[in-house]
């Protein structure tokens, strides 16, 4: 059953690290409690682009086949249908700050310049300080891969490092582009790390880094992790570079538990490993500040050559709003939703075309709403 980590933070430490705005923050994150008097919980919901409404779609009708007292409150981003603008996003982040908690869909990212190099999704991150993201690859029960029986967790840092949309023409056909690592996101990053490692009771941290190559900047990440590593002589570190990370979880999977790196890296193999358990389908992710947290697939793709065809996977998505509903503290509804998704997946008879199958979005949404059994009945 997946989890979302609403990680109980070693406070004393985090004290020195980031000091007690933070803690302070944090707290608030941890409460969950954004309830309305009557007990329906407001939650921010951003479509996005490609299949993205689609899968929102699939979301609202389990929503409301299960009884879910959520409420959405939904705005339409998005660079490529002109639908993204500086007020459009001041009213996100408005409802973000409002209800603490979203689901989101894959804001595409156009690869041509228009004057601004920081995209809307990473607008958004930063303007929230959503520097963790947390993909938990897990093997679905009944639908085989070439590697079965995985749980391995990717914690990437979000922020920074490649993603600082700082670059330039030095001189005419010379591009530099900036990595910012800093001191201060990798120790947060690592402190994430370890704490989720705790809380999950997960026995191993493994850092990715390629410092042997960029010796100062992931250097810097590499020390500040060894650093918050020591506060945690209980769990086994150990480090390695991106370039065998990559080449081991292809081969040995097995052999990890959590991993932690920064931002470069984390998108990479999220996507690898997604690969490993079916594709970017079937495994769900979020993303955390000290305040807010935003549910979304775990490979982010908009997919956009299946919009309107009726053959996206809604599986990831209807999986991350499970975690989001456990976030909540709505743990009956979660468990409904992502047992019942569960149950289609084992059976086999339901499956979209990425799992093989020729099934629809609506076949597999209306399957699950079927398998909304009642936790007592069964």
């Amino acid at each position: 059953m997946l989890e979302s980590p609403q990680i109980k933070l070693n406070y004393n430490n985090f004290a020195k690290m980031s000091g007690p705005k933070f803690l302070q923050s944090a707290l608030l994150l941890l409460r969950g409690d954004a309830a309305r008097a009557d007990g329906v919980f407001k939650v921010t919901m951003i479509p996005g682009d490609g299949v993205g409404p689609e899968l929102m779609t699939a979301v609202k009708e389990v929503f409301k086949a299960g009884d879910v007292p959520v409420e959405f409150e939904e705005f339409h981003l998005s660079e490529v249908q002109n639908m993204a603008s500086d007020e459009k996003l001041e009213e996100v982040l408005s409802s973000m700050k409002k209800n603490r908690v979203a689901l989101k869909g894959k804001i595409y990212t156009p690869m041509e310049y228009k004057g601004e190099l920081a995209s809307f999704e990473m607008r958004l991150r930063r303007k929230l300080d959503l520097f963790a993201n947390v993909v938990h690859v897990n093997s679905l029960p009944g639908y085989k891969t070439r590697h079965n029986n995985l749980d391995l967790v990717i914690i990437r840092e979000q922020t920074e490092g490649e993603y600082s949309s700082l670059e330039h023409e030095s001189v005419t056909g010379v591009i530099e582009c900036l990595k910012i690592i800093t001191r201060e996101k990798s120790r947060r990053i690592a402190k994430f790390a370890f704490d989720y490692a705790t809380k999950k009771s997960r026995s191993k941290v493994t850092a990715v880094h390629k410092a042997n190559i960029m010796k100062l900047g992931d250097g810097l990440f590499l020390q500040s992790c060894q650093e918050v590593a020591q506060l945690y002589p209980k769990i086994k570190y150990e480090t390695m570079i991106i370039d065998n990370c990559c080449m081991q979880l292809v081969q040995n999977p097995y052999q990890f538990d959590v991993l932690v790196m920064p931002n470069l890296y984390g998108n990479i193999i999220d996507n690898l490993a997604a690969g490993l358990v079916g594709g970017a389908g079937v495994v769900p992710g979020e993303s955390y500040s000290a305040e807010y947290a935003v549910f979304e697939t775990g490979a982010r793709h908009p997919f956009a050559q299946a919009v309107g065809r009726n053959i996206a996977n809604p599986t990831a998505m209807l999986l991350s709003s499970a975690n989001m509903l456990r976030h909540l503290n709505l743990e009956y509804h979660s468990s409904l939703i992502s047992e019942a998704v569960r149950r289609v997946i084992k059976s086999g008879k339901v499956r979209t075309r990425d799992m093989g199958g020729y099934c629809t979005t609506s076949d597999l949404v209306k399957s699950v709403i079927d398998n909304l059994h009642p936790l007592h009945q069964r």
